[in-house]
């Protein structure tokens, strides 16, 4: 009975030695530092959920969209380029009677981009300080920064206001 006491007590001692010199978590946080844009009213100022926008990134590699018509969507990721100083982005409307390329909007971003080394797990990844923003206005009405530093905490730091009616109007 000893040995069996022993043996478990050699065991429990290696698994709780084990589970703490491992850390199980290494890096689970967000990797990338990308904006997150939430789309709201004009009318209110409620978030809303939108199911027939296209929204890409004007001049993007093989012009991948971010977000296609047919997904419901409250927010998108606007993903900036390190390499450069400004990034922009289109919407494009599917809607009935607003898909015309006349009626898409852009919005630009402006920024300085910074490498910074998180740690031995996570490496290095870039974080952002938004500079400027600049939109069209066929259908957003404001675009507002909620916070100018974009690091990989995953939190929303701009707002899209589109111009929205009421169901009376």
């Amino acid at each position: 009975m000893g040995k069996i006491l022993i043996d478990t007590l050699i065991a429990s001692i290696f698994c709780i030695a084990t589970l703490t010199s491992c850390s199980t978590d290494g890096c689970t946080e967000n990797q990338s530092s990308i904006p997150l844009a939430g789309f709201y009213s004009s009318e209110n100022g409620t978030q809303i959920s939108l199911d027939s926008l296209n929204i890409g990134g004007v001049d993007a590699p093989n012009d991948a969209l971010l977000l296609e018509s047919g997904t419901s969507a409250y927010q998108v990721y606007l993903p900036l380029r390190s390499t450069k100083n400004n990034t922009s982005f289109y919407i494009n409307y599917a809607y009935k009677g607003l898909n015309n390329v006349a009626l898409n909007d852009t919005i630009e971003l402006g920024y300085s981009s910074k490498p910074y080394f998180v740690s031995e797990e996570c490496g290095a990844m870039y974080r952002y300080r938004i500079t400027s923003m600049k939109h069209t206005c066929h259908l957003i009405d404001s675009v507002v920064l909620i916070d100018s530093m974009i690091t990989n905490v995953d939190a929303e730091r701009i707002r899209i206001y589109f111009k929205t009616a009421s169901p009376e109007q």
